[in-house]
C-alpha cells in the first residue's frame, strides 16, 4: 500500500530565510492554498518539517 502526503502552502514564503523559499520551491509549492501530492520518503518528510509552520500536511493511503 503506497503512502503519499498531501501539502498545502498555508502561509507565504515571503519574508522567510532562503533556504525555506528554495525548500518550498523544490516541494513544488509556488502559490498559496496550492497543493501536491508527493510520495512519503525520509527526503520529502525532512522538507517539510523544515518549513512545516508554513505547511497543511495530511498522510494518504491509496
Amino acid at each position: 500500500m503506497a503512502k503519499y502526503l498531501e501539502i498545502t502552502l498555508k502561509r507565504s514564503g515571503i519574508g522567510r530565510p532562503w533556504k525555506h523559499k528554495v525548500i518550498l520551491k523544490s516541494l513544488g509549492l509556488t502559490k498559496l492554498n496550492k497543493t501536491v501530492r508527493l510520495g512519503d520518503t525520509l527526503s520529502v518528510r525532512g522538507m517539510v518539517q523544515k518549513v512545516s509552520h508554513l505547511l497543511e500536511v495530511k498522510e494518504i493511503g491509496n
